[in-house]
């Protein structure tokens, strides 16, 4: 049996065109003679579901931004000294973002592997159907402030930073911001308080932040909002960047 051009336009129409695309393909492979037509067309509803996840999927995290598309919760080292287990990351990776708004700290001096961390666990997040907004603070402050020459995109930006299901902020407050930024952020983290949770990725810990906003009263404000609501990961003093590179030049493949 096959399907007339006819027809596709009928499927196009019911946006079914991937499980009559797959119901072909399975009427026309000999290894499934013994099969229903039932069977057939619930396998081909099936696996055209699937390719429709794993669509909305990819789209999720190539809209996400992440510095490391390929980090994956499964390939997480968990090495005496960085506080990690597999149960806890499975949970993380399982979790349902928009039902818990707690927060997430990650805290590790430089090199300590955090952004690849957050970008693991966003990348689950994505698998799980969430919209993620990955940013680093730097980046953001800049187009904080390029974005205030024009009222609407600033609103904008702002929108998106509140109402994505998780914001991801990494390198937070590695370098400083000036106070139109911190005042944005203050906006951005109030109006997710209680609705939705931000993942933050540092070098330093609430203390730090506290003393290198520029306005105390704000600071006092978002530091609050981010850390009194939140669980923390800490990773500890070992240097993944150095391990990983100490690794590559054992390989023979490796040459400088």
């Amino acid at each position: 049996m096959s399907f007339t051009g006819i027809d596709y336009d009928k499927f196009r129409a019911l946006r079914v065109t991937h499980v009559a695309t797959r119901l072909e393909e399975l009427i026309a492979d000999e290894a499934n003679d013994t099969l229903t037509p039932e069977q057939l067309f619930l396998t081909a509803v099936d696996d055209a579901l699937e390719v429709r996840r794993a669509n909305k999927n990819d789209k999720l995290i190539k809209a996400a931004g992440f510095p490391i598309p390929h980090a994956s919760v499964a390939e997480i080292d968990y090495r005496d000294g960085r506080g990690l287990t597999a149960v806890r990351m499975r949970r993380y990776a399982a979790h349902h973002w928009r039902a818990d708004p707690t927060n997430l700290l990650i805290i590790s001096p430089t090199g300590g592997g955090k952004t690849y961390l957050a970008c693991a666990i966003g990348i689950a997040a994505c698998h799980t159907e969430h919209a993620v907004y990955y940013t680093r603070m730097d980046d953001l402050a800049r187009r904080l402030i390029i974005a205030r020459s024009d009222g609407i995109a600033h609103q904008q930006l702002l929108n998106d930073l509140s109402d994505t299901d998780l914001l991801i902020v990494d390198d937070f407050l590695t370098v400083g911001i000036d106070p139109a930024a911190a005042n944005d952020l203050f906006a951005v983290l109030a109006n997710r308080e209680h609705r939705l949770p931000t993942m933050i990725a540092s070098q330093t810990g609430p203390a730090h932040w506290v003393e290198a906003l520029p306005d105390r009263v704000a600071a006092d404000s978002i530091v609050n909002r981010l850390a009194h609501h939140a669980r923390t990961i800490n990773l500890g003093q070992i240097d993944m960047r150095k391990l990983r590179q100490d690794q590559t030049r054992t390989d023979k493949q490796y040459w400088e």
